[in-house]
């Protein structure tokens, strides 16, 4: 069950909604349906030539991969 991020398209508030089965969001701002799915960004480590480790983030701080700087302190 993903977790999904979604920007309501009346009143343009985004918001995050856990996926169940063939569930259709709806915007908790607003109740309206007119929803889109969004891009979620994503961080990763990667291993590179030689085993060096490559991080790689879109967003948060230099010292982790995750985009939300509240989980390492930073």
């Amino acid at each position: 069950m993903p977790i999904y991020e979604y920007m309501c398209q009346e009143c343009n508030k985004s918001f995050e909604y856990l996926v169940m089965g063939r569930d259709n969001p709806v915007c908790p701002n607003c109740n309206s349906a007119k929803v889109m799915r969004l891009m979620s960004a994503c961080g990763f480590i990667s291993k590179g030539a030689g085993g060096q480790t490559v991080k790689s983030s879109s967003g948060g701080c230099s010292g982790c991969t995750s985009t939300n700087c509240s989980s390492c302190g930073h």
